[in-house]
């Protein structure tokens, strides 16, 4: 650097996150904030159905999404046998890359998912969590990246200088215990990056007041229907038991009239005391029990107003296609629009997870390994839909016909990937695409590496 130029490596701003003891106060909404939150989104994604139906659909597509190491752009045979190092470690924890995959899936629900990297030595079927692995080359793997559910949040713990993110604190009620993690030690997965909000924003967030309006209708339909069909318990009694200065026994007498129309229904308590009729005479004619049936119609279509709700919770998501077909409207062009939007933005949250475990998973396994910086490969993920193999078919032809077609082995094997058609094996001599294995013989193995009390020394 010049010798009049001085770099200013000093915090001078902050972010403008409120938060208070690490506890995030960006939600303006007070049943929205902390593990109140939570709550909230768990009974969402769990009570309604239209959010189920996009989780569902979410986590169906996301599972036969490929998920592959590229190897580093060096490309030689050690840069090959890192990335199948790397695929050995995910193929080698305690439960498979796709059921991790799902738990990340969480971060849309709640706006963020945390995760505690816990790493053992590979020394073969020992039997002991620390130790054991299929392979038993003395490096380092991964035991598992577990999930710290976003409901034991107890506050985050952030740099007093500088507001980054230190790490988080859990509270396990069931446990019992606290326990710091260290943001060194995991993976935060959000949704977006504002303010450098650790929680991120549920995806659900815009269809919130949607979800509880269309739960009150749909509450206040099923209770209306109920006494549509079974009427309202009406019993017609002498004046005298409705008089407020009716004596003891008549009042007794009350009591015991109205706890048995309330038992009548078993849920809404529902009933009506009223006077009984008179005889010509004047006098009461003494004790009638019926069931009073309600008017016919009613002025409110129900059925439109909970479509409306419906239709604003997936357009939130951008996922409204999943009506088309039930209003008796919607072409196919239409729905293929909707679905490839629906598939981009899906797609960009599958951006989201590979660049974080690149960043934070994969970068700190490998160094740990001792693998230089320039050989370290990445997680890389497929396509979430395929595009129509008659709109490829036409343009590979149209570009054959140009002249502008190369011959290369990794076009035709992407070709074939997307007709799910079997791969040719590499013959020898022949280049390795990115997708063929490499026999993982040429790093050393750490020797020197012992494990106490679940540390590594």
């Amino acid at each position: 650097m010049p010798e009049n130029t001085k770099l200013d490596l000093m915090v001078l701003g902050t972010s403008g996150l409120r938060h208070y003891g690490g506890v995030i106060d960006e939600e303006f909404h007070p049943k929205l904030r902390g593990t109140l939150g939570a709550k909230v989104y768990r009974e969402m994604a769990d009570n309604s159905s239209t959010i189920g139906a996009i989780q569902y659909i979410i986590e169906s597509l996301v599972r036969q999404v490929e998920w592959r190491v590229e190897p580093s752009e060096i490309g030689d045979n050690t840069s090959l046998e890192w990335a199948e190092f790397l695929e050995q470690c995910m193929s080698d924890m305690d439960y498979t890359f796709e059921d991790f995959i799902s738990e990340v899936l969480s971060f849309l629900v709640y706006g963020w998912s945390y995760f505690e990297v816990i790493y053992k030595v590979r020394r073969g079927e020992t039997g002991e969590r620390t130790t054991n692995s299929t392979y038993a080359d003395g490096r380092i793997g991964w035991r598992k990246i577990a999930l710290r559910s976003q409901d034991t949040l107890d506050h985050w713990v952030f740099e007093e200088e500088t507001q980054d993110l230190k790490g988080m604190v859990q509270w396990d009620v069931y446990a019992g215990k606290t326990a710091y993690l260290p943001i060194e030690k995991s993976i935060l997965f959000t949704t977006r990056k504002y303010k450098e909000n650790p929680e991120g924003r549920s995806i659900y967030r815009n269809s919130v007041i949607d979800y509880f309006y269309l739960k009150r209708i749909s509450q206040i339909e099923a209770i209306g229907i109920e006494r549509d069909l079974t009427g309202l318990p009406t019993m017609e009694v002498p004046l005298a038991l409705l008089h407020p200065d009716a004596d003891v026994n008549s009042k007794a007498l009350r009591y015991e009239f109205e706890k048995m129309l309330a038992e009548i229904k078993n849920d809404e308590r529902a009933y009506a005391l009223i006077p009984s009729e008179t005889d010509p005479e004047g006098k009461p004619t003494g004790y009638k029990f019926r069931l009073m049936s309600t008017g016919g119609s009613r002025q409110f279509d129900t059925n439109a107003t909970k479509l409306y709700y419906k239709t604003n919770i997936l357009q939130s998501v951008v996922a409204q296609f999943l009506q088309m077909g039930m209003s008796g409207v919607g072409s196919f062009a239409l729905a293929s629009t909707q679905t490839n939007l629906f598939a981009v933005a899906l797609g960009s949250f599958l951006d989201t997870i590979t660049s974080t475990f690149n960043k934070s998973a994969v970068g700190p396994l490998l160094k740990l390994n001792g693998c230089p910086s320039d050989y370290v490969p990445k997680l890389v993920h497929g396509d979430i839909e395929s595009p129509p193999l008659a709109e490829i078919g036409a343009y590979i032809q149209a570009l054959a016909s140009a002249g502008q077609l190369p011959e290369d082995d990794a076009i035709k094997r992407k070709l074939l990937e997307i007709g799910n058609l079997p791969i040719p094996a590499v013959a020898e001599g022949e280049s390795m695409s990115t997708n063929q294995k490499a026999p993982f013989k040429g790093i050393e193995p750490l020797r020197s590496l012992t494990v106490n009390n679940g540390r590594i020394d």
